[in-house]
Order: C-alpha cells, then sequence, then structure tokens
C-alpha cells in the first residue's frame, strides 16, 4: 500500500511540475487600475509589449480605472492565482490605505510582487495660457487667488491626487480640486483650457509640452530632467526639498504558485533589459529597475515600507482615511 501512496505521490507531483513548465499556455491580462492614455497605462503598454516576447504568449492591458486605482486592484485581488490576471501599478498602492477605511482588500497580503519596474520624476503643468509662467508665479497667483485655480488630478488616491495633496499641504494654500476618472479626461480637459494646472509624470505631459501646448512649471526631481533641461526643479522654484518620484511594480494575487512567480520575475528582468523598453523609458525620463529591485522579495519588503510612509503623511497633512 506505502508502495503505490509513494507512486501515486510521485505521479502528482510530476503532473504539476509539467503544469508549471506549460505556464504560459494563454493570453495573459494585465490590469492597468487608471483610464487609458494616462502615464501608468503607457509604461504598462510598453511593458507588456516586452515581456510578451520572452512568455511566449500575448500580454493585454486592459484598463480598469475608478477611485484611485483600488477597483482594479481589488479586480486582480480576487483573480485566480493562476498568473494570467496580472496588476501593474504604482505608488498608489501604497497609498490607498492611508486613503480609504474600507479597502475591500489589503495591498500588503492580498498580492503577490513580482518586482519593481520603473521610478518617474512628477512634473507641475499649466494650460498654455495659465498666467504664471514659473513655479513661484503659480505660487503668487495661487495666494493671490484663493480658491480660483482648478488643480486636476485624475482621482482622489491616483499620483497626480498625491502630489497635488502634498503641494497644497506644503504650500497650506486654497485652490480648487477636480477630480477624474484617470489621467486621461484630465489632461484633456487641461488641453482645452477647462482646467489650470495638473502634476503628473513626463509619460503623459512630454508631448504636449514639447508642442506648446502646455507648459512646464517645475520638476519634483533632485535634478533637472535630460527631456526638460530648461526646466527647473520645485527646489530651485520656491519649494526646497519637494520631491516625488512615482514607482511601479508588477504583481500576481496572493497564493500564485512560486514557480509561476519566478517564471514571471525572470520575464520581467528580461524585459528590463530590452533595448527598445529602455529607449521607451529613457524617453519619458522613466528609470529602469535592476535585479536588486526587480523581485518579490525587495518589492515586497518596500511596499509595507511605504503603505507605512503614506500613513505617516497623509496623517501629518491632515488628510483622514474617507
Amino acid at each position: 500500500m506505502k508502495f503505490i501512496q509513494k507512486i501515486i505521490l510521485a505521479f502528482a507531483c510530476c503532473s504539476v511540475s509539467i503544469v508549471f513548465a506549460a505556464y504560459p499556455d494563454k493570453q495573459i491580462v494585465m490590469v492597468v487600475p487608471y483610464a487609458p492614455a494616462g502615464s501608468t497605462d503607457v509604461l504598462g503598454r510598453i511593458l507588456a509589449q516586452v515581456m510578451s516576447k520572452d512568455l511566449g504568449q500575448t500580454v493585454i492591458v486592459e484598463n480598469t480605472g475608478g477611485a484611485g486605482g483600488t477597483i482594479g486592484s481589488a479586480r486582480v485581488a480576487k483573480a485566480n492565482p493562476d498568473g494570467y490576471t496580472l496588476l501593474f501599478h504604482n505608488m498608489a498602492q501604497a497609498a490607498a490605505p492611508a486613503l480609504y477605511a474600507k479597502l475591500s482588500y489589503d495591498p500588503g497580503t492580498d498580492f503577490v510582487p513580482i518586482g519593481m519596474v520603473t521610478d518617474v520624476p512628477m512634473v507641475l503643468v499649466a494650460r498654455k495660457d495659465f498666467p504664471a509662467e514659473t513655479l513661484q508665479g503659480f505660487i503668487d497667483y495661487v495666494r493671490a487667488n484663493p480658491g480660483k485655480v482648478n488643480f486636476a488630478n485624475a482621482g482622489i488616491g491616483s499620483t497626480t491626487n498625491l502630489c497635488e495633496s502634498l503641494m497644497k499641504s506644503t504650500l497650506s494654500a486654497s485652490w480648487t480640486s477636480v477630480s477624474y476618472k484617470g489621467t486621461g479626461p484630465a489632461l484633456n480637459d487641461l488641453l482645452a483650457g477647462q482646467v489650470d494646472v495638473i502634476c503628473d509624470q513626463p509619460a503623459s505631459t512630454l508631448q504636449h509640452i514639447r508642442a506648446g501646448n502646455l507648459k512646464a512649471l517645475a520638476v519634483a526631481s533632485k535634478d533637472r530632467l535630460s527631456t526638460m533641461p530648461t526646466t527647473p526643479t520645485f527646489s530651485q522654484s520656491g519649494m526646497p526639498g519637494f520631491q516625488l518620484t512615482v514607482w511601479h511594480a508588477l504583481y500576481a494575487p496572493k497564493d500564485t504558485p512560486k514557480p509561476i512567480v519566478d517564471r514571471l520575475t525572470k520575464a520581467l528582468n528580461n524585459a528590463l533589459k530590452d533595448p527598445l523598453l529602455i529607449r521607451r523609458y529613457s524617453e519619458m525620463d522613466a528609470s529602469v529597475a535592476g535585479p536588486d529591485t526587480a523581485n518579490p522579495t525587495y518589492t515586497s519588503k518596500f511596499l509595507l515600507s511605504d503603505i507605512e510612509r503614506w500613513k505617516a503623511a497623509m496623517k501629518n497633512a491632515g488628510i483622514k482615511p474617507q
């Protein structure tokens, strides 16, 4: 009897190994929890395109926007942990617990991180006919016209909203927040002159800045960006020490088998070495993660640490979970 049990167990283990070895054998869905055309969407689509080559299966992007990225995150958290539904998200994943009192998932425990992908600086941009030409001019205008500036964001909890919230807290300024269901709709209204400013990533704003349809007031990086060398940093322009870069990572639902996570991590690291991805990310001033950060262990520790950081930051800013 024991001999037969051993044979059955060996056969079962062999069958599981074959299943994992065959992964992936169908299309993979990468959920981006924002509307199309925003920065996270653009970066995710580039990653999906390059990872498809390594995995031998198409990785398609599906946009599930709303509620600052929490609707898309909840969808992946509840998905079958088989490696065929992934989440590409930014730092709003860590800020969600500080902004939402009732989440249907736990960002720190309901996902298996695949690895970090990129860091991107934020840039404050204004409609082309906005009265101010610099960050200091913006600050002066806001203080002289309390409540009159319409500050767009891609939804409560989005990176644009986080940047706006930190700016408002730092400046103790008053303006009108205008929330959208993603960066794309917000930028459309900014380009049309319906709102005044937005704090967003170069991935979605740079082309409009170069075309003269928007004007960059300042970048939230330590140094000036190579793609916008004439645009000063926040620190150089009236807000000393203000820096904000947006990190992005790739996740699978919790309980995804380790062999599948390992395969995805390998595909991610190969993608991050691909010349096409490196060139496309560089064009948007997005840095590319290396193997020391593009792995589950580092990303998990970083995510948990950043969740606590945002809880403290929002508390200090007087922002309570809604």
